[in-house]
């Protein structure tokens, strides 16, 4: 199972409806902790180091710093890009599936996007 690192600005009815799924997912939500406010490319740092895929909204930023990394034949343990349209229920659905079918190498230097 993947281990994700929750971005700042992601919808928390999804994460709640993702952790109800699957009650033992391993996440840290960025807000609590010292990475609250971080830049993306620090946020990307440190969840490689921590081995966690990046969940978030951010289809601009994020996923541009990922393939700068990709690129730069630097580590990443994946991004997870889910668009703000998406409805919440589907969502849920296809991250848990993800999350749960998943092995974290299947995901390394990897941008994917939900629905699969």
């Amino acid at each position: 199972m993947l281990r994700i690192l929750v971005d700042e600005n992601f919808n928390q009815r999804i994460l709640r409806g993702v952790v109800n799924q699957i009650p033992n997912l391993d996440y840290i939500i960025v807000q609590k902790t010292e990475l609250e406010g971080s830049d993306d490319p620090s946020l990307l740092a440190w969840a490689a180091g921590q081995q966690r895929v990046i969940l978030t909204h951010d289809v601009n930023t994020v996923t541009k710093f990922a393939y700068d990394r990709i690129r730069s034949n630097e580590f990443m343990q994946g991004v997870i890009v889910v668009p703000k349209a998406l409805a919440i229920g589907i969502a849920v659905e296809e991250l848990a599936i993800l999350i749960v079918c998943s092995d974290p190498e299947e995901l390394e230097n990897q941008v994917k996007y939900v629905p699969i």
